[in-house]
């Protein structure tokens, strides 16, 4: 038409095409068929008002007709690209696996897809997954430069033939060229698919968070993940299938999980390992958007990449003030129960007879300081300059590593300075809901840090040695506070009671004593590592009383002229008329 118009011939051109079309318009046995390719994006202004007068003419006779059905689309690509003798014997045995797959799995598919005649559907497409060829009549055809039969072809041969090589090196061979399979670590194919797409910018998103780079995300996590998702390249494939179906965030389509699922899984597939994966990639992507199950990959980075960009400049005095405080929350208060918190010397910690809990700071783990366990023993026997009496009234909270509580810390400090700044951010609704979520979410994993942190304890042993109890797998759940946790611990393992009976005061009266001072003996509980710990040093009192009125002990007081005064024996008498005392 252009270069009729060039030649001045136009007006002669489009008198033909209407005498053409009245004379066909006669005729019982002819068809005048007529191409005229829409291509708006190649138009001048004068093309397409020719398009248009051309279109006029030739509507008022014919009548629109698809040059190719959707069913005749995937015979097409297999003619153009491959010599094609019909399904060989492999093949149908692999549609057949697949087909049953379908089946057994058909609520976890999208209900667009023809369950009960998938066998004919990947017949149809074969050595195609049906998602393939499927994606670009549902999710591409809006996109104003995407050419559905020849730029299709170009993709696809780029595709086959990256294929082929594979398998010829012996690399990875798989049943069918699925979307996940696209080799977006080729840059021909990589620049045929943004020329589809209309924009060529998404070569950082596809690098940074697919392959293409030796740290992309996808293939990175695939060389940190269990065997069988290593050896599926699950974490590449379900990333390359999200972007296809949300053909590049280009007209904000999104890639559901049953779409995800239908692309990627296949027989023998554990279909669960699909969810871990999205969940992985939607935590360590960076151009991945995802809302309520949704995913699509975008220009913009996301919020992960704002995470990674602000963790760095978190200064390492900030982490530990964060993760102190934090330590200091879980270990609340708990009654009866005096706390320590930090010490770097035997002075700081009080040599009373009450129990006492003394939290070791995070850098002092058993992991990262092989120095700890003596430090222990050292500042239990220790007080300052001197001997300590009362070694047996500490409880050691030892943390295991420091590592993952200051990487939590971490994250919780640059998600709040995310949060901060948000308005500054320009951020969209979905982006600021999902930026609330993660600082509780990140909050809450620093929380639950610490108390799987300090799961250690170290206590003065019957031998006199320092002894170790591992809490095992703890969590915030099990109890209000840490201290509350490890008190029930403690007293389930007979180390700690709320307690004490008269006869064991009888069974273990010193030898060398005919009276025992009231003050002393509470100060054994928490002295002799023979003696269990006493909740509280008062309960004593109730336990003399109760010795006394049954007539097990004898209360007494010793004046200087040797005299007993008071003397009780046998006869009621309360808690707290019980002194505790070196004189009585």
């Amino acid at each position: 038409v252009s270069r009729s118009r060039k030649s001045g011939m136009a007006a002669q051109l489009y008198n033909f095409l209407q005498n053409l079309s009245e004379f066909a318009r006669g005729q019982n046995n002819l068809v005048l068929a007529v191409s005229i390719p829409a291509s708006e994006l190649e138009m001048s202004a004068e093309d397409q008002s020719d398009f248009e007068r051309f279109k006029k003419l030739l509507d008022r006779l014919g009548k629109a007709i698809i040059m190719s059905a959707e069913g005749e689309t995937s015979e097409i690509i297999r003619r153009r690209l491959f010599e094609w003798f019909g399904l060989p014997d492999e093949a149908k045995k692999t549609i057949a696996e697949y087909a049953d797959w379908i089946v057994d799995h058909r609520q976890q598919v999208p209900n667009w897809f023809p369950v009960d005649k998938a066998r004919e559907a990947l017949a149809a497409t074969y050595p195609f997954h049906p998602t393939v060829l499927s994606v670009f009549e549902r999710k591409w055809q809006a996109l104003p430069r995407f050419q559905q039969t020849r730029g299709v072809l170009r993709m696809l041969a780029l595709w086959v033939s990256k294929a082929y090589q594979e398998g010829y090196k012996g690399g990875h061979k798989d049943p069918l060229i699925g979307l996940g399979t696209a080799p977006l670590d080729d840059p021909m194919f990589r620049a045929a698919l943004f020329e589809q797409l209309g924009e060529s910018r998404l070569e950082g998103a596809v690098t940074t968070d697919i392959c293409g780079k030796n740290d992309a995300h996808a293939a990175r996590l695939d060389t940190e993940a269990v065997d069988t998702i290593k050896k599926a390249r699950l974490h590449r494939k379900v990333a390359t299938a999200v972007f296809f179906e949300s053909n590049g965030g280009q007209a904000k389509a999104e890639a559901t999980v049953p779409e995800i699922r239908l692309a990627v899984a296949e027989p023998g597939l554990d279909i669960g390992n699909i969810e871990t994966v999205l969940e992985t990639l939607g935590t360590s992507c960076y151009y991945m958007q995802v809302e309520r199950n949704r995913y699509r990959f975008s220009l913009s980075p996301n919020l992960n990449k704002l995470l990674a960009d602000r963790r760095a400049s978190i200064q390492p005095q900030k982490i530990d003030e964060r993760v102190r405080g934090e330590v200091q929350k879980v270990f609340a208060a708990g009654a009866g129960i005096e706390r320590v918190f930090f010490p770097e010397k035997s002075g700081q910690i009080p040599d009373r007879p009450a129990l006492t809990f003394v939290v070791l700071p995070p850098d002092r783990s058993l992991q990262e300081d092989k120095k700890t366990t003596e430090l222990v023993k050292t500042m239990t026997k220790e007080y300052g300059t001197s001997a300590r009496t009362f070694k047996s009234a500490l409880i050691w909270c030892v943390p295991e590593s420091a590592a993952g509580l200051m990487d939590e810390a971490r994250k919780v400090l640059a998600w709040e300075d995310i949060q901060d700044e948000e308005a500054t951010l320009r951020l969209d609704e979905s982006q600021k809901r999902q930026l609330a979520e993660n600082v509780k979410k990140a909050q809450r994993d620093l929380k639950e840090s610490v108390w799987r942190t300090y799961k250690n304890l170290m206590l003065l042993g019957k031998d006199n040695q320092m002894r170790s109890v591992d809490l095992g797998l703890v969590h915030s759940s099990a109890a209000d506070t840490m201290v509350t946790l490890i008190m029930n611990r403690l007293r389930q393992d007979g180390d700690v009671e709320e307690g004490i009976s008269p006869s064991f005061l009888i069974r273990n009266w010193p030898p060398a004593f005919t009276e025992w001072a009231t003050k002393s003996a509470r100060d054994a509980f928490f002295a002799s590592p023979q003696f269990p710990r006493l909740l509280s040093g008062e309960v004593i009192r109730e336990t003399i009383a109760r010795g006394v009125s049954s007539g097990l002990l004898a209360y007494l007081g010793k004046t200087e002229s040797g005299d007993y005064e008071p003397f009780v024996y046998a006869s009621t008498i309360s808690a707290g008329d019980v002194e505790l005392s070196s004189d009585v």
